[in-house]
């Protein structure tokens, strides 16, 4: 009965998002109380339950998305962003555009969630395609690939952070694997992908295409502007350095505090205020306004992860989630595999990379600790499962879709090829690592 209850509850949560269209924070409650109630859990302790996994989820994760979205709109506002794009194309030629822009879209990605670098990456790829007379899709797709692995893969984007809170994952340790995979996993589903399909003709919208950029004279340099977006990668990695090669003491405790992820984007976003803000004029005020409006946007998404966390919290007390377990340890299908299969059957139920990823990792948290599998490379594998086959029910389809000005035909063919190629590759660089450690 708990697994027929588990399956019962995810199928719910895919009907009220997909078909019923129903907010997916209201939904994840809803399924809470359903999988709880039919388990048996006494009211209040499962009220409790979903108190606890909110609490427990968001209590780290609102740090990290808060800052991560300053930075963001910090690094947007400014010209950053532009800047990066310009200077690297410069540098790689037209012959070369394609790399620039997987670089532009991996430094941006970084930062910026996958939505926002979209919107303001668009405009510059526009501008680029025209001017080097290059097709659409064969300059923009490698850059829209590096967003969606960052937002899919690394820290500090939603859902992998939060999946990695959920295992105990380290989160450096999971930032440098998650990079080692991202690599090929770029170039197939990108640069090599997009030259398979220039026959696609995609053409910019209008209104997209006329935007005006920010004048060259009003940009930050570019050191200033790849410094700014890179900021909390640098001082993570130090944090990880200080660890692995320092001795007890006070210098290698002041590395690791500063390699925290949370102070690490609070120094970056300190810097950015200055660096992108102040330094250029700008009035302390209006720097903050825009900061306000950053974390505003984020609301519905740290909503979401919070249901997803109850959920968690619910499977966990109701001992659903130790049957599953249990149920899947005399299994001969290595946990990675098996937890990238169940993140890509939430993914091509529901849409949202985010909310297959949180699902899933609640349904296979036990196997982690019973296993003994590397937990970051759980994350990893789930969040590779979490982009695969992305089709109608999911909006970054219907952006890419409308953006570029296709069918949905040529949508399915282009976008989520590449998604499912991102997808695949994930896992095969995740069971590379496993076999090395």
């Amino acid at each position: 009965m708990p697994l027929i209850i588990a399956v019962l509850g995810i199928l719910l949560l895919f009907l009220l998002i997909a078909k019923f269209k129903l907010n997916a924070f209201l939904s994840f409650i809803i399924v809470c109380l359903f999988v709880g109630i039919f388990q048996g859990m006494e009211l209040q302790s499962l009220v409790q339950s979903i108190q606890r996994g909110i609490g427990n989820t968001l209590g780290f994760l609102v740090l990290i998305l808060g800052l991560g979205a300053m930075l963001g709109k910090l690094v947007a506002d400014s010209g950053a962003a532009q800047q990066i794009t310009t200077q690297l194309v410069a540098k790689f030629g037209v012959k070369h555009v394609q790399w620039a822009m997987v670089v532009t879209g991996f430094i941006v990605g970084i930062p910026m969630f996958y939505s926002v670098g979209f919107v303001i990456l668009i405009p510059l790829v526009f501008t680029i395609a025209f001017s080097t007379g290059l097709p659409l899709l064969y300059v923009g797709l490698p850059m829209l690939t590096s967003l969606s692995v960052t937002h899919g893969y690394l820290p500090p984007h939603p859902a992998p952070t939060a999946i990695a809170a959920m295992f105990n994952a380290d989160i450096g340790k999971t930032l440098l694997y998650g990079l080692i995979v991202a690599v090929p996993a770029i170039i197939v589903a990108g640069p090599l992908f997009a030259r398979t399909i220039k026959k696609i003709e995609a053409k910019p919208l209008k209104e997209f295409y006329n935007a005006e950029p920010i004048p060259e004279d009003e940009l930050p340099s570019t050191a200033v502007s790849i410094l700014s977006a890179l900021s909390p990668i640098i001082f993570i990695g130090i944090g990880i350095g200080a660890e692995q090669f320092l001795e007890e003491g006070l210098l290698r405790n002041i590395l690791s505090f500063i390699g925290n992820p949370v102070i690490a984007l609070l120094l970056s976003v300190l810097i950015a205020i200055y660096s992108l803000g102040l330094a250029k004029g700008k009035e302390m005020s209006t720097l903050m306004n825009s900061l306000s409006a950053s974390v505003s946007s984020i609301t519905m998404i740290l909503l979401i992860i919070a249901g997803a966390g109850a959920l968690k919290e619910v499977l966990i007390d109701s001992q659903v989630s130790d049957y599953i377990a249990d149920s899947l340890k005399g299994s001969s299908i290595s946990p990675l595999v098996l937890a990238w299969l169940i993140a890509t059957a939430i993914r091509v139920s529901v849409g949202s990379a985010t909310v297959a990823g949180l699902t899933a990792a609640g349904i296979v948290l036990p196997l982690a600790s019973g296993t003994g599998t590397s937990p970051e490379l759980m994350v990893l594998a789930i969040g590779s499962g979490s982009l695969m086959l992305s089709h109608v029910n999911d909006t970054g389809f219907w952006m890419f879709k409308e953006y570029f000005n296709l069918s949905v035909k040529e949508t399915l063919s282009t976008w989520t090829v590449m998604e499912t190629l991102v997808g695949v590759m994930g896992l095969l660089g995740v069971l590379a690592i496993n076999s090395i450690i």
